[in-house]
């Protein structure tokens, strides 16, 4: 197999092991299990998974106040924030529109960019922002049996994922790579959200493990490796083609949700999907750096 095809098939499968966290993500909480406890394993999971790959790399934690600061503006608007808004809406709504609504986050990114100044207007990502735009709509529409306020609020993801976007293109990683960052971000995020956990009764007890427990401990491990891996091919082949990964993550998504849930949508859904997938095209990412989202 070529090197070009070898980065083909790891793009395809970093997409559709990412999709498939939304679903996971449901099956988590369908016990009532509560965000802030979900998060904190997540990350902690996650912190476990990262540690290892680093000990592997020889690349540790850094410890300087600029590493410190990161770690924490990342870890309150890249994870805890979001993932807050992910595990309330997707009690509500179905996974796979939660797959959906994650592929706004460049279309968000984009508006501030602009605002910003990071970025340039062109009429083509002007159309792909109104795709965007269209796409919400279609799902949130009346007659559809989505609730248009847990909409709202499942956008609190990508539209923080979106800032999250524009804080690293505009400062960087304070020298960091972006798995060392992200091993930093998923400890520091563990240390914050144990007391928010504890302080609301939202713990989780993992044992026994359950369902909703084992698909929280798979969704963390999952997540970890394929972000690890989506690092490495954005070395390898470039960060503009790893980011393609985003319209495997987005249909992946569905289709597990489908699968997993047996989830089925309205025709209006499927068109959502399209005109959105659509829109991310004609907005294409302008960044070097890979997202941490």
């Amino acid at each position: 197999m070529s090197e070009r095809w070898f980065f083909v098939v790891v793009l395809a499968v970093l997409g559709v092991g990412w999709g498939s966290t939304q679903s996971l993500g449901k099956m988590a909480v369908a016990t009532g299990h509560q965000p802030f406890g979900l998060i904190f394993w997540q990350l902690a999971i996650g912190a476990l998974v990262l540690g290892i790959v680093s000990a592997v790399r020889g690349k540790g934690l850094v410890f300087t106040r600029e590493a410190f600061t990161f770690y924490i503006v990342i870890a309150v608007i890249g994870t805890i924030l979001p993932n807050a808004s992910f595990y309330a809406a997707v009690v509500h709504l179905p996974a796979g529109i939660m797959s959906i609504l994650i592929s706004t986050v460049p279309l968000l990114a984009f508006v501030m960019a602009l605002t910003l100044g990071l970025d340039r207007f062109s009429v083509a990502r002007l159309a792909g922002l109104l795709l965007g735009l269209l796409g919400v709509v279609l799902i949130a529409n009346p007659g559809g049996g989505i609730s248009l306020g847990w909409v709202m609020v499942a956008m609190i993801g990508p539209l923080f994922y979106a800032i999250e976007v524009n804080y690293v293109s505009r400062g960087g990683m304070a020298g960091m790579d972006a798995l060392q960052a992200m091993f930093g971000v998923s400890v520091v995020g563990m240390v914050l959200a144990a007391p928010i956990a504890l302080a609301t009764g939202q713990w989780v007890d993992p044992l026994p493990l359950g369902r909703a427990e084992g698909a929280l401990v798979l969704s963390s491990v999952v997540h970890a490796l394929v972000y690890a891996s989506y690092v490495w091919l954005a070395s390898k082949a470039g960060s503009v083609f790893a980011s393609q990964c985003s319209y495997l993550v987005t249909a992946s998504g569905v289709f597990w949700a489908m699968l997993l849930l047996g989830e089925r949508f309205s025709p209006l859904v499927w068109v959502a999907l399209v005109v959105m997938l659509a829109g991310v095209a004609l907005v294409q990412p302008r960044s070097k750096q890979p997202a941490l989202a």
